[in-house]
């Protein structure tokens, strides 16, 4: 076999693959998930995992939307959360919403865009967040890696503190009407359910 001809195929298996795990789900209309993530003191004592030391700082349960997902495999953060979700409730998990607003994520961030404001600009920001998803176990990341944007996930878990020997550290924000760098939420999850 000829191996251009084989290094198309590859570009294109794996384009489809790119495009049929990414694709967003549909579930109907209207807002899935109404109520508030709920955060609550903890006096859950400190893990390790993967060589980091991981502090709770607060309990955490949330029932969302997923309106992004993006993987990474390099770096010290992929060795913690290989996977950040954006998600949303409220009124940022009706897709009729949804459907006015380009969600993107990059380099840990998550990014939004409307041309029109189909709610107030405050909206957005406090009912979706983007999330360092910390799996508790393989069987967790497992299910983790194969989230897609569009479902309705259940996560229960911490927002934690993870830091080195060496120093290095990263801090879950404890607020979610916080916005730009150092806004996102380290979650520690012990369980996650894809509805």
């Amino acid at each position: 076999m000829n191996w251009k001809l084989i290094i198309l195929i590859a570009m294109l298996g794996y384009g489809a693959y790119q495009h049929f795990s990414h694709r967003p789900v549909m579930h109907g209309n209207g807002a899935i998930a109404s109520a508030q993530p709920e955060q609550s003191p903890t006096s859950e004592a400190n893990l390790m995992l993967n060589g980091y030391n991981i502090t709770p700082l607060q309990s955490f349960d949330i029932e969302a939307r997923v309106l992004s997902t993006e993987h990474y495999s390099f770096g010290r953060a992929a060795d913690l959360a290989p996977v950040d979700l954006v998600l949303g409730w409220g009124p940022m998990s009706d897709e009729a919403v949804l459907s006015k607003i380009d969600i993107t994520q990059s380099n840990r961030f998550y990014y939004w865009h409307v041309d029109a404001f189909p709610i107030p600009r405050r909206d957005i920001e406090t009912n979706s967040a983007n999330m360092h998803i910390i799996p508790a176990d393989s069987a967790i990341e497992k299910k983790l890696k194969s989230v897609r944007a569009g479902q309705k996930i259940k996560l229960n878990g911490y927002l934690v503190e993870a830091k080195a020997q060496d120093g290095w550290h990263w801090r879950s924000s404890l607020s979610l009407t916080d916005t730009g760098a150092g806004a996102c939420e380290l979650v520690y999850a012990k369980v996650l359910d894809v509805m």
